[in-house]
């Protein structure tokens, strides 16, 4: 074999083995983050309670803020303290909005002149001034009060376990509710 051969033959190996060495890798591309878009039917279910006429839930659409649940639930009651929240806030799904009343200190006191006690201002020791209704009746009707929002006519009263028809005729002449 001639010799230009075999030099021929080493340098093509040579230059095979530079370029296998020297030859990039291959680059993976980065991962492809795929985010779910918000499509514009989107909805998010809100609990709003507190100061609002229909305490419960409302549905709104995705992009939301506070101010629309408030509407949602029939607006903001009378004595409500809405400087305290956001109006402009966003919600998101499964969020409790509780709309402030004012402190039953500032000018709304728990018992009128009248004798009768304001339901929806009274402590529960205020509450327990009425007819019928001891330290755990009392508790259920600000524990009621708490949780659903204040009582907008006085037949709301029959949804507070322990109080029923009689109680509430009993109750009636007694009590404020605005």
């Amino acid at each position: 074999m001639d010799r230009s051969w075999i030099v021929a033959g080493a340098v093509a190996l040579a230059a095979i083995g530079g370029a296998v060495v020297l030859w990039p890798e291959p680059t993976t591309p980065p991962p492809i983050a795929i985010v779910a878009a918000r499509t514009p039917n989107a909805r998010i279910t809100v609990h709003v309670s507190g100061a609002v006429t229909r305490a419960g839930l409302v549905s709104l659409p995705a992009d939301a803020r506070v101010a629309d649940a408030i509407v949602a639930a029939g607006g903001a009651l009378p004595g409500a303290v809405l400087s305290g929240l956001n109006l402009a806030a966003p919600l998101a799904d499964h969020q409790q909005l509780v709309v402030p009343t004012a402190d039953p200190l500032g000018g709304s006191p728990a018992i009128a002149a009248d004798g009768r006690v304001h339901v929806n201002t009274a402590d529960v020791s205020a509450l327990q001034e009425l007819p019928g209704v001891g330290p755990v009746l009392a508790q259920r009707i600000v524990d009621h009060r708490s949780e659903f929002g204040p009582f907008t006519v006085v037949e709301d009263l029959l949804d507070v376990p322990g109080i029923g028809e009689a109680k509430l005729a009993a109750l009636r002449d007694v009590v404020l509710i605005p």
